[in-house]
């Protein structure tokens, strides 16, 4: 525990959302969540209507996990037993890199307990976590709309990660379905090649077999090389039969001739192949319990933690939380909205625009909010994951 003023600061860390987390939660009596959940839902969302934009809808801290949202965005990143990042640059030719910025694509999506969720984060909130030669840094650049940016850079490998996400939750009746907009980029520098993807929607199901999911179309494409991947992600059906849950199906091809180069197709909690249209040889290029699972909880150094990372700006909630105090961890986060609303009146009183301090934004023509960072390299953190 460091000193900050007179104030002690806490700086409470969890392990990585990972393959073995549902298991863990089912075993744990639900770990975070309190008794009689699902009722607890249907009374949460009584008075929403259906097709309601639920961005800035605050949750009690019993439906929360005990991290921020800017942790499970990281933790996409620097969450793997496996150096994708480094394979990603090692690769000999235009096309086994493109495989492999495919790989480490499918390794960002994370399974998610049911019935809990991160913590909406504050404006201006950070997360600063090294993973052996990356170094990843996340701060809120927005609060409305909620906007988190993104950078990530490994000088070892040359190699930069941008992300400007901003999640659209919607209420439908039986489900909420969450939309990840914005932008996410990787440059390998060393080749002169950016990569662009989009993530997947979010469901959380309550009816008629409550679970959660990762579904719809992603599109990953390298302008120099022009090649291209298209995948569909799928979940339950709609009555709850398995089918073809957490499933991949897709392509890579040659935008220049639209000539199917692979098949993709597998399970991105699994693993996942693909199929040489030329000559029908089939190879593994994910193995999700070789990359996510059992991943530990980050180590840190207290003193030079930033006052504005999530781990500490939610210690007194996630503490509580890890105690099964509720009353502790509603409490304890109603004081940090609170504060913010406060904050928030000041600015506005004094005619103050807030700022971001490690990323600039700017509206896109279409409307919506892109993030620069400032600094061409994330410095090292003084939380450490080790891979």
């Amino acid at each position: 525990m460091a000193t900050e003023g007179n104030k002690e600061r806490k700086v409470i860390l969890t392990k990585p959302l990972s393959l073995n987390d549902e298991d863990e939660a089912h075993d744990n009596g639900g770990r975070y969540s309190a008794p009689n959940l699902l009722q607890r839902i249907f009374t949460l969302f009584s008075h929403v209507r259906p097709g309601s934009d639920l961005s800035n809808f605050q949750l009690p801290a019993t439906f929360n996990l005990p991290k921020s949202q800017l942790q499970g965005y990281g933790e996409s990143i620097y969450g793997t037993k496996v150096d994708l990042i480094r394979r990603c640059n090692k690769g000999e030719s235009p096309l086994e890199r493109f495989i492999s910025v495919l790989s480490w694509t499918i390794s960002t999506i994370r399974p998610c307990p049911f019935g809990v969720a991160p913590y909406n984060p504050i404006l201006g909130e950070t997360h600063h976590v090294s993973h052996s030669s990356l170094n990843v840094l996340l701060e809120q650049v927005s609060h409305h709309p909620p906007v988190s940016a993104l950078h990530a850079t490994d000088e070892k490998e040359n190699v930069e990660i941008i992300w400007c996400l901003r999640p659209l939750p919607k209420f439908h009746g039986t489900l909420v379905e969450v939309h990840v907009l914005g932008k996410r980029t990787m440059k390998l520098m060393n080749h002169g090649e950016t990569y662009e993807m989009n993530c997947p929607n979010f469901i959380f199901r309550f009816l008629p077999v409550p679970g959660t999911e990762w579904v719809g179309n992603v599109r990953i494409r390298c302008k120099e090389t022009g090649l291209l991947a298209d995948l569909c992600y799928k979940g339950r059906s709609f009555l709850g039969f398995k089918g073809n849950r957490r499933s991949i199906k897709g392509n890579i091809l040659d935008s220049s001739s639209s000539h199917v180069l692979y098949d993709v197709e597998g399970h991105w909690d699994r693993t996942v192949v693909i199929k040489d249209k030329n000559n029908g040889c089939v190879r593994v290029i994910y193995d999700a319990k070789e990359v996510i699972s059992d991943l530990q909880t980050p180590t840190v150094n207290l003193e030079n933690v930033w006052g504005t990372e999530s781990a500490s700006v939610w210690s007194d909630v996630s503490e509580a939380l890890m105690r099964k105090d509720w009353d502790k961890a509603n409490e304890a986060k109603r004081s940090i909205e609170n504060t913010q609303r406060k904050l928030f009146k000041e600015r506005e009183s004094k005619g103050q625009i807030w700022r971001p301090q490690h990323f600039t934004t700017s509206h896109t023509e279409e409307g919506s909010l892109d993030c620069s960072p400032l600094h061409k390299w994330v410095p090292p953190a003084p939380i450490i994951t080790d891979l």
